[in-house]
């Protein structure tokens, strides 16, 4: 692992950009920027234009170490390159940030109240690659919708098994047990949630560290045992569905968490504003989620 990344995430100040749109959220996220559907006939080609707005967004002079941490990356996006890099190259080596990798394939369907991640089939071999792209760390999503016991434990017991075989190659993870923020016991699923969070960390052996990706909770400050946990490298908030301005104020109630946006950070570009447009844009966006991230 490398220790200059490692304390940068550790200890440095700024966010996650999440940059890891999948096929299944790709369309979504084109529309945001103003590509339509009807603009791409294939998925190789809308693979080819999700790109070039990862690419602007990247090589924008908004997009440095002085407000990002890390990025988080799609597979496809790991494999391809920036202004002639591989994209972690890039990232790290020109503008300082450091490169995740999202690992898993998507959700399982729905099962009392929680989604399971599907099994993360050839997990030892996309490792591997991603190793020799200069990856430093990974990140899973899985969902919870209803306070369930059995359900919520069996996201963390999963997340957690993953993990700790991601940490063995090298690699520090990223947890993501979201709580889906409309559910109607949100509260009591974050508790659930905790409780099992902390069960394994606790069983972690001696070195072992995680990263944390959680939804901004219902009660303020609510993960301070999680931030403060010895396994715990930092604790990160997605802003699962919240526009930026909410998401802000909300994470600047939670002392020590820190961003991991995706949609509030893109929320505003488009493809047809000029490059003056877009990075004045994309700067107003970064230094926005920075200040919450800070506080």
């Amino acid at each position: 692992m490398n220790q200059a990344q490692l304390e940068r995430i550790r200890s440095g100040k700024g966010f996650l950009a999440a940059l890891d749109q999948s096929g299944g959220s790709t369309p979504k996220a084109l529309e945001a920027y103003g590509v339509p559907r009807d603009a791409y006939c294939s998925e190789e080609e809308m693979f080819d234009l999700v790109h070039r707005m990862r690419t602007r967004v990247v090589t924008s002079p908004a997009f440095s170490s002085e407000h990002i941490l890390g990025a988080i990356l799609f597979e496809q996006t790991m494999d391809r390159t920036v202004e002639g890099m591989p994209t972690a190259d890039y990232l790290w080596r020109k503008k300082g940030v450091v490169p995740f990798l999202k690992v898993d394939k998507g959700l399982a369907r729905e099962e009392d109240g929680v989604q399971l991640m599907k099994p993360i089939a050839g997990l030892d071999a996309l490792l591997k690659r991603a190793a020799a792209r200069n990856i430093f760390g990974t990140k899973m999503r899985s969902v919870i919708r209803r306070a369930d016991p059995a359900a919520v434990r069996g996201i963390a017991d999963q997340q957690f098994r993953y993990a700790r075989q991601i940490a063995a190659a090298g690699f520090l993870p990223i947890v993501e047990p979201e709580v889906d923020i409309f559910s109607p016991d949100k509260a009591e699923a974050e508790k659930l949630l905790k409780a099992e969070i902390l069960r394994h960390l606790d069983a972690l052996p001696e070195g072992a560290g995680v990263m944390l990706k959680l939804s901004l909770p219902s009660q303020d400050g609510f993960y301070a045992e999680l931030i403060a946990h010895p396994r715990v490298v930092r604790v990160a908030a997605l802003s699962g569905g919240y526009g930026r301005e909410e998401a802000d104020e909300r994470l600047r109630r939670n002392p020590g968490m820190i961003a991991s946006f995706s949609r509030a950070l893109l929320n505003g570009l488009s493809v047809h504003q000029t490059d003056g447009q877009f990075n004045a844009a994309l700067r107003a966006s970064v230094e926005e989620i920075y200040r919450a991230s800070i506080t």
